[in-house]
């Protein structure tokens, strides 16, 4: 009888211990709320926007903002376990300002399909003759059906 008792108490322990390991859980946003309350960009680390909806993490991080050339680009890494990644996020995405200028993105450079893409969305500076961020106090990314009905991520230009 106690040959039996000391295997079982041994697996008892084991089982419990594995299952009272403790890890640091990753911050999560209660009410899911695609656009990130950062306000400004003074690097580009502060500037990148995270949104978790759906089973896909997309975190945005503008490159060029303060001294746009030709274009406005951006880096985009998305990722998931349980999707293919192979939308074009070029005919998805659209560039807002307050001063009621939008823009559609022209080129997503990056391979298509995977679970973890890393790739460039590209904008025109100008859309209509005139500069996007020209008087701007705000800009807003939007980029549509990538598991979520809208994907919102938003800068303070000022």
């Amino acid at each position: 009888m106690k040959r039996l008792y000391i295997p079982a108490l041994l697996t008892l322990t084991l089982i419990l211990t594995a299952c009272s390991v403790t890890t640091t859980p990753r911050p999560s946003s209660s009410n899911h709320d695609p656009v990130s309350t950062e306000s400004s960009f003074p690097s580009n680390d502060s500037a990148t926007r995270i949104d978790e909806q759906g089973a896909i993490i997309i975190e945005i991080t503008p490159l060029n903002l303060d001294s746009p050339a030709d274009t406005l680009e951006f880096e985009v890494v998305m990722t998931t376990h349980s999707i293919d990644l192979s939308m074009d996020l070029g005919t998805l995405s659209t560039l807002t300002t307050e001063t009621g200028i939008t823009a559609q993105a022209t080129l997503w450079d990056a391979p298509l399909g995977g679970h973890h893409v890393v790739g460039q969305l590209i904008f025109p500076a100008v859309t209509d003759g005139k500069p996007i961020l020209e008087g701007a106090g705000k800009l807003t990314l939007t980029i549509i059906d990538v598991d979520a009905p809208a994907r919102v991520f938003e800068w303070d230009l000022k």
